[in-house]
């Protein structure tokens, strides 16, 4: 199964200082048949103008991964952290029992940014923050785990559920294969670029929903930047 949904039909919510895209259910935005895909709860695809963000607000119980694609954002939580994540990084919060936090964009331009939120498989613990870069040579034709509740994934962020988040850079009509596995989930956006799977083309932004698939093969129709979350049911 590969279900394609396209840039447009996500939904959407204009604030001024924030344009944000969903991918599933969000604030003001419900569909019933797009709440979640496996543990995958959110992917929203925001843009943030300059010198404005998130005020400081609370969360409990959620791994969430952002994936900076242009600008940067700058961290501030109840734990003391602070950071700055820049376009090709990544950081993680796994929210636990709880933990507040603000997201700013301090530079002088708008940022971008994939906010990814997957379910824990456990919950009630400790509260943690972190960041650190992923140069986008390392992911050149194939995929790098970036957040990964797996130990065998060096290298990658820990989160506290049965996913991995992944990253990948391709040139045009390069191809790489993906076992995902037929018990388990999938969901692709390209940050940059045209993408088929199997067959199927993905365009810039788009969501690919992926299950039911021992693997997949994807292809770049254009030189792309891909975001893969593969998770449990």
């Amino acid at each position: 199964m590969i279900d394609i949904r396209p840039f447009a039909t996500l939904g959407h919510a204009d604030h001024g200082w924030l344009d944000a895209r969903h991918h599933f259910s969000f604030g003001q935005y419900h569909d019933e048949k797009r709440t979640n895909w496996g543990a995958l709860r959110v992917w929203n695809d925001d843009a943030i103008a300059a010198r404005t963000g998130f005020p400081t607000h609370p969360h409990r119980d959620m791994e969430i991964i952002t994936y900076v694609r242009s600008g940067a954002i700058t961290h501030q939580d109840s734990l003391g952290n602070k950071g700055r994540t820049e376009a090709g990084d990544v950081q993680v919060m796994s929210a636990g029992t709880g933990i507040a936090h603000s997201e700013y964009n301090l530079e002088g331009e708008t940022t971008t940014l994939f906010q990814i939120w997957i379910i824990p498989t456990a919950t009630g613990k400790a509260p943690s923050w972190g960041a650190q870069p992923f140069p986008q040579g390392d992911r050149s034709g194939k995929f790098v785990a970036l957040a990964s509740g797996f130990a065998d994934d060096e290298g990658a962020l820990p989160i506290r559920a049965d996913a991995r988040v992944l990253g990948a850079t391709l040139k045009a009509g390069e191809t790489i294969e993906y076992a995902l596995g037929k018990e388990r989930f999938g969901y692709l956006v390209p940050a940059k670029g045209r993408v088929s799977i199997d067959g199927v083309e993905v365009n810039t932004r788009d969501g690919a929903a992926l299950a039911e698939l021992e693997s997949v093969s994807i292809t770049a129709l254009e030189d792309a930047e891909l975001v893969l979350v593969d998770s449990a049911a």
